[in-house]
């Protein structure tokens, strides 16, 4: 269905020109945008500042150092393999369960010590990294899944994407993986989005490859019954973010660990603009009503608790 410009503009809708020049161009510092583009560095100023993120088993930083993940991960059950400076979830294996030597997905596909090997070379090759240079590849220890979503997501750990405007909460959706996604939370490889009332932490609606749906494909679960516990703590975490590094319009995406609660997974300099699709809402709705008073309030406390007023 055709949908006029002006009447996008009437809805609030956020194109993408308008989001790279007014938003992105206009808040976000380019000179800071390596604490986020790197994990590495975004993991690091985040435990310089008390905020929670996935343990760091360690890191390989080239070709001849990849047998050194044997080492990283002895003694857990699972891990995560991710390049530094990687984008659009490309490059992530995760590996759910070790037996006898062996590696199993969160499908139930095994890979091999040789497979695993030649995932940690295609990242330090550049293959998964944004604008194809040298990588560091991470190894983390595995998100521990809250029971909470057993039936909301498919053979991986979702995640919260909340865009923070200026520090304040703005809009929030869940990413639910699937059996597209390859156990993965991300929209493009097909995990499913779920937007997120935020001020309640309760679904009101759901998009997969932008098209509404009711229920999750895999699990036939109705998705307008989700709700995110924790919503308060995810909000607050999200807006340290602003301070944590003085980016303007980002993206923080949260993980629920069944031990150590919400935790930062990491942060998008350049977050998506699908959310809009999920909340059927458009942002601009919501970052204007911020810019009328941004300033007035200090720190993140003050921040979620003016979104209530804002947005209630």
């Amino acid at each position: 269905m055709f949908v006029s410009p002006s009447r996008l503009k009437e809805l609030g809708i956020l194109g993408m020109n308008s989001r790279n020049i007014d938003y992105i161009g206009k808040h976000n510092d380019r000179s800071k945008y390596p604490l986020v583009d790197n994990k590495l560095e975004t993991k690091r100023i985040a435990i310089e500042n008390n905020i929670k993120v996935p343990k760091l088993l360690g890191s390989i930083d080239f070709v001849a150092e990849t047998d050194k993940f044997q080492e990283l991960i002895e003694g857990v059950d699972g891990f995560v393999i991710k390049p530094a400076q990687g984008s659009g979830g490309k490059g992530i294996l995760v590996i759910t369960s070790i037996k006898e030597g062996r590696f199993y997905k969160p499908n139930g596909k095994e890979v091999t010590t040789i497979d695993v090997k030649r995932h940690i070379s295609n990242i330090l090759s550049g293959l998964y990294s944004l604008g194809g240079k040298n990588d560091v590849a991470m190894v983390e220890n595995l998100i521990a899944f809250n029971p909470v979503f057993d039936q909301f997501s498919f053979e991986g750990v979702p995640d919260v994407r909340v865009i923070v405007y200026r520090g304040y909460p703005a809009l929030a959706m869940m990413r639910l993986s699937t059996s597209n996604s390859d156990g993965k939370a991300n929209l493009h490889q097909g995990a499913v989005g779920a937007g997120i009332d935020i001020l309640t932490g309760k679904s009101v609606g759901a998009v997969q490859f932008n098209r509404t749906i009711h229920k999750h494909p895999d699990t036939q679960a109705v998705l307008s019954e989700l709700q995110v516990p924790y919503w308060d703590d995810i909000l607050h975490l999200s807006a340290c973010c602003y301070d944590m590094t003085g980016l303007g319009y980002l993206g923080a995406d949260v993980v629920l660990d069944l031990n150590e609660g919400p935790m930062i997974l990491e942060l998008n300099a350049r977050p998506g603009l699908a959310i809009q699709i999920a909340n059927q809402m458009g942002s601009k709705i919501r970052f204007d009503k911020i810019d009328a008073v941004c300033g007035q309030h200090n720190g993140p406390k003050e921040r979620v608790e003016a979104i209530h007023e804002l947005f209630g």
